[in-house]
């Protein structure tokens, strides 16, 4: 399944709906960020359809990360049915993601 970026707006839609959905919340100008940013793509290959890989921009959407306590980027939070059951800050390796959703 491709990344998906997700504003205010459509948060609500595309993360708190059914199924699992890994959230990057993360900035352009982030150096960490754009490192993640690769591994994410890798991710999203390995895992497919099983799990949806969303990307929120902090400085475009403040709602978001306001409403979820991001104080540092890149912050990661995985949910399950719509609720946050996980929650990763920084940069991560593929493994380390996968072993995060595996847990759920």
């Amino acid at each position: 399944m491709a990344i998906v970026n997700v504003s205010d707006q459509s948060f609500n839609t595309e993360v708190e709906g059914t199924g699992t959905v890994l959230v990057d919340f993360w900035a352009p100008w982030c150096g960490p960020c754009k490192m993640l940013a690769p591994i994410l793509e890798e991710l999203a290959a390995d895992v497919g359809d099983d799990v949806k890989i969303a990307k929120v921009n902090v400085d475009e959407n403040p709602e978001s990360a306001s409403r979820f306590g991001v104080m540092s980027i890149p912050t990661l939070i995985l949910f399950k049915d719509g609720q946050p059951v996980d929650k990763v800050v920084g940069l991560n390796s593929k493994e380390n993601l996968k072993n995060l959703i595996s847990k759920h």
